[in-house]
Formats: structure tokens, sequence, C-alpha cells
């Protein structure tokens, strides 16, 4: 047997139990002196550690002695490895008095076992079954009136509240039992772990019966369990009443009192406690301002934490990983998410004096979730792996929800599948976030599969779980089948929501079923459900969708009488609405009625004001509000642009045109196929063909596909400079689109080759059109006889007649016609 060194282990290298142990002052170490040395055993490459700590001698008996060890192994070889854990000895047969030690020796059937057995035999039977005759009256430890509180903190410390109620009731029917502050202090915390406050205040107005006068520890609990529950103003009102008893509250008194308030999204009484804890003399330490950051963040004050969170750091007290957890949470809310992962770097430099846990991970999972980074998110998750760290069923929810929002229904069920694969058994979230993928990725009968199976494996579904499903349906405009989960939800005791009533909005919008949007708005006022913003926007949305024009007016009065406040959603749904019906000036109406209410404008909301104006042809006005969005923070996007593209177009100044877009390359502001497009038209009206071609070669290098008024732009081009040239090149693009560009198109680009007397190109072009699929019609064959006739081709022009006039009977009236020209050309 080795000796190495000192063992003192630190609460990091125990499980929670042990590390209640080494809070509690009644088990504190004691000096290096006093202390034993840690035995190393090796035996077959297996390390197995025993630390025993000193006897506590009582100050009334010296022989009176309780014993505790600590306990575990690690074996290399197998890789496997025990945690530290605490063996209670108590206080055996030969510690209690001679009259009770007579009665245990002459009968077989008294064990006399340590309290770690007797709480290891009542824990493996049932709360219902016979525990005080099957274990606790069979032991001699129950004659020793100092192993009761032992007992009640070694059983309550395993969390089984009916195993120790039992054991509880049991204690106080014996003769030897003496109440003491410290049992019911950890009962009391017992109930308020389980969120039991009536009896934890019962336990409390009973120890008063038994003269066990309320000690601070007593009203640390009762705070706690109080907080637990989300009750703050009974914690406070605890507060008082501990006052008025001539009790001064502790550090751990006002931590407690704060947490209730936090908890509850009370954060300005817990700011209010935290001034009263300051004022009486009691500094705050890092518990106090991690508290003060959760209540920040439970009151949805992330602004406020990270303003607190900077005068933290000019003190003393150095934040640990909770609190990095806590601000990082607060800067994913608030999209700060590159602050947010500079933090999460530098928690994972090897000299950092704080290191991301499994919280840390998750929530930089969600941050790029956020962002629709999945990569990051697959890497992140296998970092936490990669790091020895367990994550957690909430890390698994992130990455599923995360491949959900993208519809990626294949990674999600995988992540799923693996869930269960390491024993993991997924909740609520965990299929609801399947659904969802479903949802997103189209399938809603899919969707609909993984509810059934959470209520087969006795799971219930939330509201969420609703809402998903029945989003599902209406993505797909299956209002039907979405009105009936409705149904189901409340036969299932489940209410909806202003969200349930957004999404049936949407769904019959997508449907234009103009009556079930009424029906719906209906079913929200009958159920008592108040509409919010985002709801009248979707109902507005439906009808405009509609052309219901009238009703959406309306709508949108009733919602300003019922001072509901627009946002700039609302505006831009009506300002494009009615731009659509051509009513340009009702429409910049509620542009000025923006500027009233003080809405900041958006970037649709700018580019529907363009619109409207450049359909009135007021450029100035156009030119001004783009201007304006500039200098505001909502910096032009491609839309924008184009809109404004589309103004210079319709007042037919295409050197304007050509320098916005010029603008767009400056401000690294990549162009789509609509906005090349509208620039196009405008040099092809400003007789600016080769500019167009330019603009051709710029989309074929950029990679932006090409759209059939691109085509039609560039074919115009191409037949005013007649660069047949340019045109081959061009038909090799379109080769792959020919199936669905259509036919007049087509026939332009037939009638330009030929005209240019490329009929042998021309006749290879209309072959590979009628091999892609492509419809032809008459105008189609009218462009092939008419080129081939003024070349003199007339042999492949009386085989193109006759295939016309079989394929097309339109062209059977002109054949005979066609053919008697031939014959006396011949």
């Amino acid at each position: 047997m080795a000796t190495i060194g000192i063992y003192k282990p630190s609460p990091n290298d125990l499980n929670p139990i042990s590390r209640s142990y080494l809070s509690n002052p009644k088990f504190q170490f004691q000096t290096n002196k006093k202390q034993k040395r840690i035995n190393y055993k090796i035996n077959n490459n297996r390390t197995t550690i025993y630390a025993i700590h000193n006897s506590k001698l009582s100050k009334e008996n010296k022989k009176d002695s309780k014993e505790e060890k600590k306990l575990g192994f690690v074996d290399y070889d197998e890789g496997k490895h025990q945690k530290i854990s605490i063996q209670v000895t108590g206080f055996r047969k030969d510690d209690i008095q001679k009259r009770y030690r007579l009665r245990v020796d002459g009968d077989p059937s008294q064990k006399d076992w340590t309290i770690s057995e007797v709480v290891e035999k009542i824990l493996k039977l049932k709360h219902w079954d016979d525990i005080d005759g099957k274990v606790l009256n069979r032991w001699a430890g129950r004659f020793a009136r100092k192993n009761y509180p032992l007992l009640i903190q070694e059983i309550t410390k395993r969390g089984a509240i009916e195993h120790s109620v039992e054991v509880f009731r049991w204690m106080k029917n014996q003769k030897t039992y003496c109440a003491r502050n410290d049992i019911y202090n950890m009962m009391i915390r017992l109930y308020g772990r389980h969120n039991h406050i009536d009896q934890a205040r019962g336990l409390f107005f009973e120890m008063q019966e038994w003269r066990c006068k309320p000690d601070i520890e007593t009203y640390n609990a009762l705070i706690n369990a109080h907080g637990r529950a989300g009750q703050w103003r009974w914690a406070m009102n605890i507060m008082d009443d501990m006052l008025r008893s001539s009790i001064a509250p502790s550090r751990s008194t006002y931590n407690n009192l704060i947490n209730a308030c936090g908890s509850s999204g009370q954060w300005q009484e817990a700011l209010k406690v935290c001034k009263k804890m300051t004022d009486n003399g009691v500094g705050p330490d890092l518990v106090t301002h991690n508290i003060v950051l959760t209540a920040y963040k439970s009151g949805g004050q992330c602004s406020k934490a990270l303003s607190y969170f900077d005068l933290m750091e000019g003190t003393n007290i150095r934040p640990d990983t909770t609190t990095f957890n806590i601000v990082i949470h607060c800067l994913v809310k608030l999209e700060e998410y590159e602050r947010a992962v500079e933090i999460f770097n530098g928690m994972r430099e090897k000299r950092a004096e704080c290191h991301p846990d499994t919280v840390t991970y998750t929530t930089i999972l969600c941050a790029y979730s956020a962002c629709g980074q999945i990569e990051n998110c697959k890497a992140i998750f296998a970092m936490m792996l990669a790091e020895g760290f367990n994550p957690s069923i909430v890390s698994y929810n992130a990455l599923i929800g995360s491949y959900a929002s993208q519809g990626m229904d294949k990674e999600a069920l995988s992540v799923f599948n693996g869930l269960k694969r390491i024993g993991v058994k997924p909740d609520v979230v965990s299929y609801t976030s399947l659904l969802n993928a479903y949802g997103r990725s189209g399938q809603p009968e899919k969707a609909r599969e993984i509810l059934e199976m959470m209520k087969r494996n006795s799971l219930k579904p939330n509201l969420v779980s609703y809402n998903a499903l029945i989003d599902a349906y209406g993505s797909e405009g299956l209002l039907t089948e979405a009105v009936e989960v409705l149904r189901e939800m409340e036969g299932d005791g489940i209410q909806p929501n202003v969200v349930t009533i957004c999404t049936l909005l949407a769904a019959c919008g997508r449907c234009g079923q103009m009556v079930r949007v009424d029906t719906v708005l209906s079913a929200a006022k009958s159920r008592g459900i108040e509409l919010n913003t985002t709801a009248y926007n979707s109902a507005i949305g439906s009808y405009l969708s509609m052309e219901e024009h009238e009703k959406a007016l309306t709508l949108y009065k009733a919602m300003r009488i019922k001072k509901v406040k627009p946002d700039s959603i609302t505006c831009n749904i009506l300002m494009s609405g009615f731009c659509k019906i051509g009513k340009y000036s009702e429409s910049l109406e509620f542009l000025q009625e923006m500027k009233d209410l003080k809405i900041p404008f958006s970037k649709e909301v700018y580019s529907s004001a363009i619109c409207a104006y450049s359909k009135q042809g007021q450029l100035s006005e156009a030119e001004y509000m783009f201007s304006e969005m500039k200098m505001s923070d909502c910096c032009p996007d491609a839309i924008a642009y184009t809109t404004m593209i589309h103004a210079y177009d319709a007042a037919g100044n295409w050197e304007k045109a050509c320098d916005l877009f010029a603008d767009m390359e400056i401000n690294e502001i990549e162009p789509d196929s609509i906005a090349c497009s509208s620039l196009m038209r405008a040099f092809n009206k400003g007789c600016q063909p080769t500019q167009v071609v330019r603009i051709a070669q710029l989309m074929r290098e950029k990679a932006i596909p090409f759209s059939e008024a691109t085509f039609f732009e560039i074919i115009s081009a191409c037949s005013m400079l007649r660069d047949w040239r340019s045109t081959m090149s061009l038909i090799e693009m379109m080769e792959p689109s020919f199936s669905r560009v259509s036919i007049g198109l087509l026939n332009q680009l037939l009638y330009f080759i030929g005209k240019s007397g490329k009929v042998e190109t021309m006749m290879k072009l209309f072959h590979k059109i009628v091999a892609s699929g492509a419809e032809i019609n008459f105008g189609t064959y009218s462009v092939l006889l008419k080129n081939l006739l003024a070349v003199g081709k007339w042999r492949k022009y009386r085989g193109i007649a006759v295939d016309g006039g079989c394929r097309n009977t339109t062209l059977t009236w002109n054949v005979p016609q066609y053919l008697s020209l031939c014959i006396e050309r011949e």
C-alpha cells in the first residue's frame, strides 16, 4: 500500500450529493494535520480510492460517533469509473444504550445496518409498501436519537418525496424522537424542490407546535420553496415575518428572495431587494450577481442585463461560467451573434478562467440556428462531443430545431433517432421539432404521424405541437385538415391562442377562401382571443390576396379603433396591395400615416413608396425616397435598386438606370434577374443594344439565372445589332430552358435567325425545340415557311408545310396553296 500526497477533493471532482457535503459547514475538512492521506491500491491496473473523514466527536459523549466514507474506483483497461460516493455509517448497535442493546441482541430480526444501507433498502420498496415493518422497525439504529437527522438527510438528498414523508411520519411516532430545526428544514427544502408549497408551509407551522423555533435556515428554505413556485409575494411576506421575529437575514436569504422575484419576471422588485441588501450592510457575491442577471433575462430585459454585466466587470468579483452563459443568451436574443461567438471563443482558450459547459455550447448552437448556419450548428454539436461533454436533451432539441427551421426532415429524423439510441427519451419538444421539420418540408401527413407517435408514447401534445401541425396543413393549402386539427386540439382540452389564429388566417389567404377568413375571425372573437398586430397583418394580407380591398381597409380601421398599433409590415401590406390595383394615391396615404404614427420605415416600405411614386410619374419623389433610404439605417437591397431602375425605365432615363446599376456593384449588392431585365429594357428603349449584351455577359460571369424577360431583351438587342454570333451563344444558354420558355419567345428567336439568312441554323434550332417537348403553334410554322420561301428553299418549304398541316389543323387551309406554289417553281 503506497501513500501519495494529501487528499482533499475539490467540488468539481464530486457528484452533486458530495458537493452538498462540502458546502455544509458541518462537514468541512479539518486542517492538514488531521486529514487522512489518500491511499492508492494498485491491483490489476485498477486504482481504488478510499478517503475516510475524521470522526466527529460529540461534546456530550465522546464515544458517540458517526463515520463517513468516500468511495470510488477507476478502471482504465475497461474504461469504467464510479463517481465518488459518501457512505454514512451512523450510530450502530454498539453506540446505543445498554437496555436497547439487550433488546436487539435477543431478537434475530433486528439488523445492525448502517444509515446508507437503510436508505438503499427503503428506496427499493414502493412507497405504499410496509416500510415500517420491512425496514425501519427492524433497524437497531432506531434507538439512537442522533441517527434521525442523518437518516432524513440521506433520504431527502435522493429526492424521493413519498419515501421521505413515510420515514418522517414513522420518525415522529418514535419515543426517542425529538423535534429539531435541521430535520424540519430538510423536509421543507424537499417539499419546495417538488413544488409542494402547502405541505412546506404546513411543516413550518407544525414545527412551532412542537416548540421548535424556526431559525434562519428555516426561513431560507421556505423563501426558496415559494420562489421555485413563482409565488414571489409570499416570499416577500415571509421575509417580513422573519424580520418581525428578530432574525437577521443573511446573504443566502437575500439571494433566495431576489431569485424568487427574478424567476417570476419581477426584475424591478428583484433590484429593490438587491438595493435593500446593500443598504443593510450585506454585500452581494457572485451568486447575487448571477441571480440579478437571470432576473433581467427572465424579464426580457437583455439590454439591461448586458449593462449590468459591464458594471459587474468593474468590481472585484470575477464572473464564472454561469455568468457568461447568461450574457451569451442575452446577446443571442439581441441578435448580436458575433459578440456572443467572440465570448464563446474566449472561454475556449487554454488560459481562460471560465470554460464552456453544455449550456454554453447549446446557446451558441441556437445562435447559429437563428442565423440559418446549419453547418456551424453541426460543427458546434460535434465539438461538444469531442470536448467530452454529454449533450443534454435541450442540446439535441436545439439541433433538431435548427434542421427543422430549414425543412431538413431527414437530418432532423437522424438526430431524433440518435437521441433514442443513446437511451434518452425524447420529450414533447423533440417530437414537436421533428413535426415542424416535416411541416416545413411540405409533408403534412408525416407531421400528423409524428403527433400520433407522440400520443402513443404517453406524451401529451402541447399548444406549440398543434400549432405546428396546423401550419403544416395550412402551408400546403389543406385548410379543411387544418380546421380539423383545431377541433381536435380543443377536444384535448388545449385552447387555441393568437398564434393559432394567425396560422389559420395565413392558410385562408393561400387557399383564397374569403368566407373562411371571416369564420376564423368570428371564432377568435367567440373564444375571447384578442388579435395582435401579427394576426391583423395575416387577416389584412389574406383579404388583399383575394382582392377584397374594402374588407382589408375596414379591418385596418377596426385595428386602429381597438388601439392595436400597426407596424411597418401592416403598412407595407396595404401599400403594395393598393399598388397592385392601381390606387397609388391611396397607397401613399398609408405612407403619410406611418410618418404620423412615427413608425420606422422598413426596406419593403421604401420599395413600395418608390413604386407608387414612379407609377404616378413622380420621379423626383421616388428619387427622394431612395436617397432617404440610403441615409437611414435601411440600406437599399436588390429589390429597392430594382424598383428604382423600373422607375428610370418608365421615365426613359437609361443613363441614370445605368449609373444605378453601377452603384449596385460598388455597394457589393448582387443584382438578380429582375434587376438585369429592367436595365436591359431601359437600354433597348434608349437604343443601346450593346449595353444589353454587356449585361448579358455580366449575368453569365456572375451565374445569375436567365429569365424569360432577360432572354426577350437580349434577343431584341441582338436583332437591332444584327449580331448573329451573340445570338448563337444565347441559343446555347437557352437550350436547357426550351421546355419552360414561352413559344412566343422561341418564335421571335427563330424569326431573327431566319431573317439573318441563317436558315440551316434556324432549322436545327426548330428540331431542338421539337425534341425538347415544347408546344409548337401556328406562328412557329409561319416563321419557318416565310424564311424558307424568302431564300428559295422550296423543298424544305414543302416538307415543313406538310408537317405543319399534319401537326396543326390551323395550317390545313394553307397547305394546298403552299404546295401549288412549290409545283409552279419546280
